[in-house]
């Protein structure tokens, strides 16, 4: 996945959020509504995590050291966990600590700016429709044929799952806000105002929640998708006198893979054949998965299990 698909996304979200929260800090200001301060809050939290997402993919671009000698990719991820902490703390909290304040002293929207909060409301359910529309739309690239949840568990490159899962929860959140404000203004009860206000919060900390579960893998260090290792055991194969021993991969950040394998070579090969062996075998793995940057093979000699106990036996 590319990072211009990701940053792109992220982008049109940052852009739809910072609108949204000034115009519901607003309709707070004017009205009182906990339900249009969660959301105010939310907007400022999805604003906040963008620019850690932007932030961490241009570090993540930094060159090679020998501190770091595999780069800074993982920054990517590392970035992406802290999004999923702000969103759990900034958003999801407060807004349950404002659900229970609104509860203690639940009162009404009045005054003739009762209006503004489902004018503000049904505005940002267009705009974050427009970035969500934006974040599907790149997510498709390269999507295939994988389900949304399959697409959200095994994706490499952090910043659209991120960017789905935050505007998705967002679209709820305004429904869980239009809801709770519009129940107050019906029945003249602040607790509609208060339960949908408690909805917002506990969303988004399930939603903080799937994301830091599936960026804690990505930092722990994910394989290769079943699909590149399949290439790579074919691309090493190809040669018929190649096979693989063993074989790990391991993403170095989203677009960089580290392959590392044992492959079997010819007990009268030459120093110079298993070079050139090793060499091939290298190139054929670069233009079978491009992001395998890092290679590192292991010539040895190949042993079959039957050999191997035939061979015991006759100790």
């Amino acid at each position: 996945m590319s990072a211009s698909g990701g940053n792109k996304a992220v982008v049109a979200a940052l852009s739809a959020n910072l609108a949204i929260a000034v115009l519901k800090f607003i309709a707070f200001a004017l009205t009182r509504s906990s339900s249009m301060l969660a959301e105010a809050i939310h907007s400022v939290a999805d604003s906040g995590n963008q620019v850690l997402l932007l932030v961490g993919g241009k570090r993540s671009k930094r060159q090679a050291s020998p501190e770091h000698p595999f780069g800074y990719g993982r920054e990517r991820y590392i970035y992406a966990f802290i999004v999923s902490i702000v969103l759990f703390s900034v958003g999801g909290l407060f807004a349950l600590y404002e659900a229970y304040h609104k509860y203690q002293d639940p009162h009404p929207i009045e005054g003739r700016w009762w209006w503004v909060p489902l004018a503000v409301l049904v505005g940002a359910i267009l705009a974050e429709g427009y970035s969500f529309r934006t974040a599907i739309r790149e997510s498709n690239r390269t999507r295939g044929t994988q389900s949304w949840v399959q697409f959200v568990r095994t994706a490499k490159a952090p910043e659209l799952p991120v960017v789905l899962l935050e505007d998705f929860g967002a679209l709820l959140g305004l429904l869980f806000a239009l809801f709770g404000v519009g129940m107050t203004l019906i029945t003249g009860n602040g607790v509609w105002d208060a339960f949908g206000t408690a909805m917002i919060g506990l969303l988004l900390v399930a939603i903080a929640a799937v994301l830091a579960v599936e960026t804690k893998s990505l930092l722990l260090g994910e394989s290769a998708t079943q699909a590149d290792v399949r290439r790579i055991e074919a691309a090493i194969q190809e040669d018929p006198d190649t096979r693989i021993i063993h074989l790990k991969t391991l993403h170095l950040g989203p677009e960089e893979l580290l392959v590392a394998a044992k492959i079997s070579i010819a007990k009268c090969d030459t120093g110079r054949e298993i070079a050139d062996g090793i060499n091939a075998a290298e190139a054929r793995i670069r233009a079978a998965v491009p992001i395998a940057g890092s290679i590192y093979l292991e010539p040895d000699v190949f042993v079959s299990p039957k050999t191997q106990d035939a061979g015991q036996g006759n100790r």
